[in-house]
């Protein structure tokens, strides 16, 4: 049987750097833990990322995988809800890169932002590699191996995604193709029964005579929950909807995800790189050591000098944790003076002490018991291959390779 485009299935992964910090948390996990909720969620550690620019030193990539998949459980990943893997553990995201990078145009390839972005971030690195120029067509075969509906991203990563859905494009007019297509097609809209029949070429009409994407919605959505048709037929209908082709490769929107500002102790971005992270089941006395000495507005060199919030990284924080009537004190006490630096940082220090304490704790049960981590690893490796199976089928059989 076919995999069905779910269109509300969402798919995301994190390259495993070790322990992660309130960047990390605030930047893309704390969305994670709230869409868990709302969708179907596939969550991957994506190890083979790691090798695009870290080739050179594998020793530590197992522990820094084990790391990353104890913090995502300790900041509220429910693997009873959510499905969480490895990448290098589902074999099938190798198949169909190899698959899908016989038919991407190299050019695609060389125009993505972060290709040449990311070699002069790491001049001192060799990424002259295949490796490193084919990451993006890796993460495209991350996502379209799940057909998803939703990629949870920040605007610097749109970009991916649209490649994404370029390739996705691209392999249904070369291997979508049928004989008598159309032909099939209206004779499956006649199998969704006579109100939905006229529903769906409604609809269609209104999508591609006018762009109308609310219609196109609602005539997948028809398609979908149509039980009276065959699998083949829902293919063939959802492909019709936009032009003369099967529907093997979804293609997957973006959903912006609200990232919040985080500055790290320097005032810089947080990064492990540049040390000015708080991780996110550090000790709470080197926490609350970190808050204090963390860079306030350099105008305020005297107690008495006032500041500005914005030019604060402190304030940033505040923005995360603070309550609207604790950033309305700190901002005027800053502006007028009438408060110091460590005196602003107090709530902070609390807020993020305590939250950072509560992840400690739900860490503890994995750290103590490294099978119960093996066995969540375990299963979600076994649901992913599932559906990464059901997809590479599809994908061989629409470019007649031999199956099984």
């Amino acid at each position: 049987m076919s995999a069905q485009p779910q269109t509300n299935r969402v798919l995301s992964g994190m390259r495993p750097t070790g322990q992660l910090h309130l960047g990390n948390y605030h930047g893309a996990l704390r969305n994670w833990v709230e869409l868990q909720y709302k969708y179907p969620c596939f969550f991957f550690v994506a190890d083979w990322h790691a090798l695009t620019t870290g080739y050179e030193d594998t020793s530590q990539l197992a522990r820094h995988t084990e790391e990353m998949l104890i913090d995502w459980l300790a900041a509220g990943l429910n693997p009873g809800v959510a499905t969480l893997f490895v990448q290098s553990q589902v074999p099938e995201h190798a198949e169909l890169h190899l698959l899908l990078s016989m038919i991407t145009p190299l050019s695609w390839l060389e125009r993505v932002p972060t290709y040449k972005d990311q070699q002069a971030e790491l001049a001192e690195k060799d990424l002259a590699t295949y490796g490193f120029l084919g990451y993006p067509l890796l993460q495209s075969a991350d996502i379209l191996l799940y057909r998803p509906g939703y990629v949870p991203v920040g605007e610097d990563q749109v970009a991916h995604v649209e490649i994404t859905r370029e390739i996705a494009r691209r392999f249904n007019h070369l291997y979508g193709r049928e004989a008598g297509f159309e032909d099939k097609a209206e004779r499956a809209i006649g199998e969704l029964g006579a109100r939905n029949s006229a529903l769906y070429r409604e609809l269609r009409k209104k999508f591609q005579e006018q762009g109308d994407e609310a219609s196109l919605e609602r005539a997948r959505a028809l398609v979908q929950g149509n039980a009276r048709i065959t699998v083949a037929d829902r293919e063939r209908l959802l492909g019709y909807l936009e032009g003369g082709s099967l529907n093997i490769l979804p293609e997957p929107q973006v959903l912006l995800t609200p990232t919040p500002k985080l500055l790290g102790l320097d005032g810089r971005k947080m990064s492990k790189s540049y040390g000015n992270t708080i991780g996110l089941r550090e000790d709470p006395d080197t926490v609350a050591k970190k808050l204090r000495t963390m860079q306030t507005d350099p105008a305020r060199v005297r107690r008495t000098d006032p500041g500005d919030p914005q030019n604060c990284p402190v304030w940033s924080m505040h923005e995360v944790y603070s309550d609207e009537s604790t950033r309305a004190w700190a901002a005027a006490g800053c502006r007028s003076a009438s408060i110091g630096c460590l005196e602003c940082k107090k709530p902070l220090i609390e807020a993020v002490v305590t939250e950072i304490g509560g992840m400690r704790e739900r860490a503890r049960e994995y750290e103590n018991n490294p099978d119960l981590l093996r066995g969540i690893v375990s299963e979600g490796n076994e649901r992913a291959r599932e559906v990464a199976h059901e997809t590479l089928t599809e994908v061989r059989r629409a470019m007649h390779l031999r199956g099984e």
